[in-house]
């Protein structure tokens, strides 16, 4: 990536998190199949996953429908799916999970990485937090995804936690299959 997109992405990130402070966010519900937005997002990460020897594990019921902010959402699961190829050790496998249970579905992201300090994990989701603090990181990255992701879940009245043991790394998403109405 050069410096250009690098600056693009982080203005971006910038402005998404001031917007989502600032003003009060309007969801646009609409109900899609879950299981086709991860076939989907798992797709278009394929040429990334590769660039690492990466694989990834897509365990998902067939025609799992919720009812969501379609491309809220969609920025959620992109961001998990984005951290956990940035930070995953080579030649592993990413595992997406989605169940249903109760009126809740639970998705896990998780990935194998170095583990993460009780004390860095407790502020895992703040604006501007990253793991990575050195100041010559050539990633581009903010510290806003994982904010922006936390922001978008609360909004549809879920969770995201985020747990880290034996070099296992999983985000775990709670949220209702039937949103605001």
């Amino acid at each position: 990536m050069d410096k250009a997109e690098r600056l693009e992405d982080l203005i971006n990130e910038f402005f998404e998190i001031t917007r989502f402070n600032l003003s009060n966010i309007s969801l646009e519900y609409s109900t899609v199949s879950l299981t086709r937005m991860l076939e989907q997002l798992t797709y278009e990460f394929k040429p990334t996953l590769m660039s690492k020897n990466l694989k990834y594990t897509l365990n998902v019921t067939p025609n799992m429908m919720i009812r969501c902010d379609v491309n809220k959402m969609q920025r959620v699961f992109d961001n998990l799916l984005r951290n956990a190829v940035y930070y995953s050790f080579e030649d592993t496998t990413i595992e997406i999970t989605a169940v249903q249970e109760d009126d809740y579905i639970k998705l896990k992201f998780i990935n194998h990485s170095n583990m993460i300090p009780e004390e860095k994990l407790e502020r895992i989701f703040e604006q501007f937090y990253r793991l990575d603090t050195s100041r010559n990181s050539n990633s581009g990255r903010a510290g806003l995804g994982l904010a922006i992701a936390k922001e978008i879940v609360e909004l549809h009245n879920g969770t995201i936690t985020a747990h880290s043991e034996n070099n296992i790394i999983t985000f775990k998403v709670i949220i209702p299959i039937v949103g605001n109405l």
